[in-house]
């Protein structure tokens, strides 16, 4: 009680290290007070990020190759478990047994979603100590697995992820003081979203300005649905050119409310469209 006593104490704390489109959205409307850690802690360095094509995939494990004889370690996500006939994906079970033939001297570890999970415990419990040396993944990897010996992250098919998977994925390498690399390694040929995606992701680790990128590439979905994506249905005003109005907008939004609601019921039957219940500019 004497530590609540000397300082200020929110009733809410949200943390997050890229917020997606929507909750960005829902973030700037609602009455919250945003800070934002833009350093790396301590020690660290950034992380090189590489777009490198599937036509390539040999150089790659070569990479990992040298990263393992260093005494580094490596992650390499896939998007699938098991080979799909109908879908060109890298699938995990393969990817292994692929890197375990190519790499005889290093230990090659699976993880996924299907194993139970003591068995996703003793893989990660290996990997941590070192005795596995490449770590072949899904998506299963993406938060909560803290292993600073790893330095070396590939990516497999990073064109079928979104800005935030792909961001969270390569924040599993540059936990320790030594440099890190991630390679995306995509199957073109790519769509114009695909590649601004990967262009974004390749040229910064900033989850914020990930967040904005992802925002004007997918749109913001409802504020008051369940719709991720999507343009919202504003008239003028466009989020990722207008954000820094907003704290204005709502002042002010809120002073019409309180000094004149006939004013602001006006506007809204003007502005909003017919099936929402809120103001739209």
């Amino acid at each position: 009680m004497a530590l609540r006593a000397k300082g200020f104490a929110p009733h809410q704390l949200v943390m997050t290290a890229t917020p997606i489109p929507r909750t960005l959205t829902m973030a700037l409307y609602a009455d919250m007070a945003v800070s934002v850690i833009d350093e790396l802690p301590r020690g660290r360095q950034p992380i090189e990020t590489r777009l490198v094509s599937a036509e390539r995939r040999d150089a790659v494990v070569a990479s990992v190759g040298q990263v393992l004889d260093g005494g580094g370690q490596a992650y390499w996500v896939c998007p699938l478990i098991e080979a799909q006939d109908q879908l060109e994906l890298a699938a995990a079970e393969q990817t292994a047994a692929d890197l375990a033939a190519a790499l005889p001297a290093h230990n090659v570890g699976l993880l996924h979603g299907r194993l139970s999970g003591a068995e996703k415990a003793r893989v990660m419990q290996e990997f941590a100590a070192g005795r596995i040396g490449a770590l072949v993944a899904t998506t299963v990897i993406e938060v909560g697995v803290n292993v600073p010996n790893a330095t070396l992250m590939v990516i497999e098919n990073p064109e079928r992820m979104g800005l935030a998977q792909l961001h969270q994925l390569r924040g599993r390498v540059g936990r320790g003081s030594a440099a890190s690399h991630c390679i995306l390694l995509y199957r073109g040929p790519l769509g114009a979203v695909a590649r601004a995606r990967l262009k974004a992701v390749r040229e910064s680790q900033d989850g914020f300005h990930l967040a904005e990128q992802d925002l004007a590439l997918r749109g913001a979905g409802e504020l008051l649905g369940t719709r991720q994506t999507g343009d919202q249905s504003f008239r003028i005003a466009d989020l990722s050119r207008h954000a820094h109005l907003l704290p204005a907008v709502m002042a002010r939004g809120d002073r019409l409310l309180a000094e004149a609601p006939e004013e602001a019921r006006a506007l809204l039957r003007a502005w909003a469209p017919a099936d929402t219940g809120h103001i739209s500019v």
